[in-house]
């Protein structure tokens, strides 16, 4: 053999020797870094008490009877109609998103057949070559939608067994043509204007390249049908994809590039869109179970405080209309916002386990979502303020890129992602509520009255919890099982240290969490009984600019503010602020206009705050429990009216410490999702004067 054969030989043999190492590496890291927790397969758990009470009036209002009459579902072109309110084509999937947890979660067959009736359609229309969706042009074929879409497939794949295959069968169709769309210049996601591309022209799924991958891992891990490789290459194509577009999260969870103002004093991009950040947050962490890239887990961590901290709402949610508003309460905060930090911190809890994410969780559920919906889930604002003192045309504008109705609850007060997207809160908060590690470790994340039945290495389980939490910190479990397994509740960062548990009625001790902030029993007989006292206390939220926020357990306070001569008129259109015409509506439907009819400028002294039981917080609680009589404590305060100027049509910000003169008034304060017109950051009283 001559030395250029030997050199070539040589060549190709360390060549095809790097090419296999390479190829084995690839194949042992094409594994998914694993949940910490496992969810538990939707319908597995049921709501009772005050949550299955809002689950019936979500099923009975605006979010179960869109399918019916709302023009944007029921006439959608993802169901042959016309009806699209953009180019994403986004709204019946954001509808099918919420649909399926909400109709297995209450088992109500007029919710099934709902979104069995989108589910045949679309699946039986899916296209020759895989698409999914109406759309039947390069130039339309938008990939972001489909996001939307294969997460309602994934939990219906879930809940209905017998769907599972043609479900499974219909994803791997559509990731096949995916990926060659991808690796032809990114079709579908990049917009190419020299194609004539019309699919997305704000950039919102380049924004959200990582919410597809979600699915793609499920598809991934459960069922690969040999097909890993595509579906791997299909998910790294989103991420590149993303990066292209500039908009890679990644560099944009650094400091130094992450705002800590809001509008108008930053330059607005997609990182800064509030519901974008919202779902950004994951973004980290699911190119983290590809990568297994450790930085990005303190990114993570980084990415969640400071959106908090520069940009969080008292009540658990972004400050954001529609971009960042820094800590303004006189700012908007989208109600599509307060439902995907639900979703976002709840991810994040069931892949990290850190209390931090869980507590995110509830204090939006508990605050945010409910604040924004009117108590019988027929109405709903596009945005709602921390001090929002009236709810109606505030023509002076006080937000960023919202339009002057933004905060009225209506049918569509603004762009209608709000309406086909609200219903997803609570229906995924339940289905997220209990969560496994390992085998046979149980763990009650998300605290609220929730029923959990399933089946543990062959034996049947059933962990019940009779609480009327958030609003009382007592919780009752009773369990029945057939096998001995590890059950842990998730003890909330602010109960106090005086908080105590006792077993099947024996004596009381003090909760003792492990780092993780679980409480775990070792559940040895067939029937078992767990009580749990949180004890909540008053807690003043830190001050920002002077002002304070009441918090007592996960609840924020705010002044009950009246509002006795709302009045209503037909819902108009978001477009133009018409009236729409009588076949798009249904009676329910209202647009409503709250003036306060009592006082709202006061400044309080926090030392003198109180609570009050209007009835025992344990005892059967009244529906609509988002009301304003509704929650059983209130907390009184004294008060004094002070100068408190309105600016851009709403109330200002708080004065810095008002000398304050003469008696005091006795103001009275209830959760903040129960008080639809609210105060809920106060000026401190300075009391020279008194």
């Amino acid at each position: 053999m001559n030395l250029l054969l030997l050199l070539l030989y040589n060549f190709i043999e360390v060549t095809l020797f790097h090419t296999c190492a390479m190829a084995l590496q690839t194949n042992n890291s094409l594994v998914l870094v694993p949940f910490r927790y496992k969810a538990f397969p939707l319908g597995s758990i049921t709501a009772s008490g005050w949550l299955n009470d809002q689950l019936r009036l979500e099923a009975n209002g605006l979010a179960g009877n869109l399918f019916d009459f709302y023009r944007y579902v029921a006439e959608s072109t993802w169901l042959g109609g016309t009806y699209e309110y953009s180019e994403l084509h986004e709204s019946a999937p954001y509808w099918f998103n919420y649909i399926v947890p909400l109709a297995y979660i209450v088992d109500d067959s007029r919710l099934k057949s709902q979104a069995q009736q989108f589910l045949d359609y679309t699946l039986s229309h899916q296209a020759e070559d895989g698409w999914l969706g109406p759309e039947t042009t390069r130039q339309t074929r938008g990939v972001w939608a489909r996001s939307l879409f294969l997460f309602g497939l994934t939990q219906y794949a879930e809940a209905e067994p017998s769907q599972t295959e043609r479900i499974v069968k219909a994803m791997h169709r559509f990731t096949i043509l995916l990926n060659s769309m991808l690796r032809n210049n990114f079709t579908g996601l990049i917009e190419q204007h020299s194609e004539g591309d019309d699919f997305d022209p704000w950039g919102f799924g380049t924004s959200r390249t990582h919410e597809l991958p979600v699915s793609l891992q499920w598809l991934y891990d459960n069922y690969p049908s040999n097909n890993s490789d595509l579906i791997w290459e299909t998910m790294e194509l989103m991420f590149a994809g993303g990066r292209q577009a500039g908009r890679d999260w990644t560099r944009f969870f650094v400091e130094g590039v992450f705002p800590t103002l809001g509008t108008p004093n930053i330059v607005t991009s997609g990182f800064t869109h509030g519901v974008n950040l919202a779902e950004g947050l994951r973004y980290p962490t699911v190119l983290y179970r590809m990568t297994k890239n450790e930085s990005l887990i303190p990114q993570t961590f980084n990415a969640v405080n400071w959106t908090y901290l520069y940009h969080g709402s008292r009540a658990g949610s972004i400050i954001a209309d529609e971009h960042l508003g820094n800590l303004s309460p006189q700012r908007g905060s989208e109600t599509c916002m307060a439902v995907e930090m639900m979703f976002s911190m709840a991810y994040l809890y069931r892949f990290y386990g850190v209390n931090t994410f869980a507590d995110n969780a509830e204090r939006a559920a508990f605050n945010a979502l409910p604040a924004a919906l009117s108590p019988d889930w027929w109405a709903h604002q596009y945005v709602q303020q921390t001090n929002q003192p009236w709810s109606r045309n505030l023509t002076a504008q006080p937000y960023f890129n919202v339009v002057p109705y933004g905060n009225t609850f209506g049918l569509e007060p603004n762009f209608p992602c709000c309406t086909v997207n609200h219903g997803q809160g609570y229906p995924k908060f339940v289905a997220s509520s209990y969560v496994l590690e390992g085998e046979s470790s149980i763990i009650h994340s998300l605290l609220s009255p929730t029923t959990l039945r399933t089946i543990i290495r062959g034996s049947e389980l059933s962990i019940s919890c009779e609480t009327n939490y958030p609003f009382s910190g007592r919780l009752r479990y009773s369990i029945s099982c057939g096998l001995e397994f590890e059950f842990c509740i998730r003890i909330p960062s602010w109960a106090t240290a005086d908080s105590t548990f006792r077993v099947d009625a024996n004596n009381w001790s003090s909760l003792l969490p492990n780092s993780d902030g679980l409480q775990c029993f070792q559940i040895s007989s067939r029937k078992t009984t767990i009580e749990v006292n949180l004890t909540m206390a008053i807690n003043i939220g830190e001050p920002r600019n002077g002002a304070v926020a009441i918090y007592y357990g996960p609840l924020l306070y705010a002044l009950d503010i009246e509002y006795a001569n709302a009045t209503y008129h037909g819902p108009l259109n978001f477009t133009d602020q018409t009236s729409l015409p009588a076949d798009q509506i249904t009676p329910e439907t209202h647009d409503w206009v709250l003036d306060a009819t009592s006082e709202w400028r006061y400044a309080i002294d926090p030392t003198s705050l109180t609570l009050q039981e209007r009835f025992p917080a344990d005892q059967d609680l009244k529906s609509p429990i988002w009301d304003r009589q509704g929650p059983p404590v209130v907390i009184w305060a004294d008060a004094w009216v002070v100068s408190w100027e309105e600016t851009l049509g709403t109330a200002g910000l708080p004065p810095v410490n008002p000398v304050v003169s003469g008696e005091s008034t006795r103001i009275r304060l209830i959760p903040y999702g129960a008080a639809k017109l609210h105060i809920a950051e106060f000026p401190v009283a300075n009391m020279l004067g008194v």
